[in-house]
């Protein structure tokens, strides 16, 4: 995935780009099936809407006694089929690809699956997109063996770099759009920043001219304005110049994006600090704190884990 501003460290490049995928994603969803699914039409009753379960996905994080990690961007969406059936699709947004990661990865993705099939019971879709360069290279499969035990989990997968830029050009798909500005982000410090400002000010000049609902023109603008940006201030404020007499809805800043950022790391914080006060002063459940703080039990236990080891 690509980089933000060189001079912020890589926690905040990821961090942001965690918060940029799960912005825009809420907003496109059902373009994002579309793209994934050709079929989606005629299996999900898309009219119904969807329901984002991203509590529950929080409370079946695969390793509660780490941190959550900023590389990726988890989605977990109830759609509903046109005969009324529920699925539950898991998404994977995997952040600035590593090949060393491969296996991790495959076993993340594995674990999620088999906790929400046991937990909920519901038909489920994987689907992992890779944002980064070395995407064609991730894993599309989980295989375990041992002795005359084995398990093979496959899931969907697609990379930003399976498409070319005559077909992200001519598709109508607004997702597609937001493929372009991840790509376009992956050229940094691989062309001159005059030609990546023109490739982005295309970019953003598609979007604002092809007639889509202004809240989804807001969502992918954003993500493009924040997701490429340049070394040099004033790039950035040449493309608002350019973009301008096309930009008829307003769209985040990327200091709006870096005070999302820290509001949310601010809320950890004093949830963090809540569910440690309960814990050191009061003989309550982790299920009861968890319930007290509105975190999973998982966050809870993680503070747990915390304290035993001071």
């Amino acid at each position: 995935m690509g980089v933000f501003l060189r001079i912020k460290t890589v926690v905040m490049k990821e961090r942001k780009s965690d918060i940029l995928w799960k912005m825009v994603m809420d907003e496109v969803f059902e373009d994002l099936l579309r793209f994934v699914f050709p079929d989606a039409d005629q299996v999900y009753n898309l009219e119904r809407g969807f329901e984002f379960l991203d509590k529950e996905l929080a409370e079946m994080y695969p390793e509660p006694e780490k941190e959550s990690d900023t590389r990726f961007a988890d989605k977990l969406v109830k759609v509903f089929h046109r005969d009324g059936e529920e699925e539950w699709v898991l998404l994977h947004i995997e952040i600035q690809g590593d090949t060393s990661r491969r296996v991790e990865f495959a076993e993340r993705m594995f674990r999620y699956f088999y906790r929400i099939l046991d937990r909920y019971r519901r038909p489920v879709s994987a689907v992992a997109i890779f944002t980064g360069q070395y995407g064609k290279n991730m894993p599309t499969r989980f295989e375990y063996a041992y002795r005359r035990t084995r398990l093979v989990y496959e899931y969907h997968s697609l990379s930003i770099l399976d498409f070319t830029d005559k077909e992200l050009e001519e598709s109508d798909n607004p997702f597609a759009l937001v493929v372009e500005a991840a790509r376009t982000s992956l050229l940094e410090e691989k062309i001159p920043e005059e030609e990546l400002l023109q490739r982005k000010i295309l970019v953003g000049k598609r979007l604002l001219t092809r007639g889509f609902a202004p809240q989804k023109i807001r969502a992918i603008f954003t993500f493009l304005e924040n997701y490429v940006l340049f070394e040099d201030p004033e790039m950035n404020r040449t493309f608002r110049e350019q973009i301008e007499p096309y930009d008829k809805n307003k769209v985040m800043s990327v200091d709006e994006v870096v005070k999302l950022v820290a509001q949310e790391e601010e809320r950890e914080k004093r949830s963090r600090l809540f569910v440690d006060n309960l814990l050191s002063n009061t003989e309550f459940s982790v299920e009861k704190i968890a319930s007290l703080a509105d975190v999973p039990v998982e966050f809870v236990n993680k503070v747990k884990a915390g304290l035993k080891a001071k």
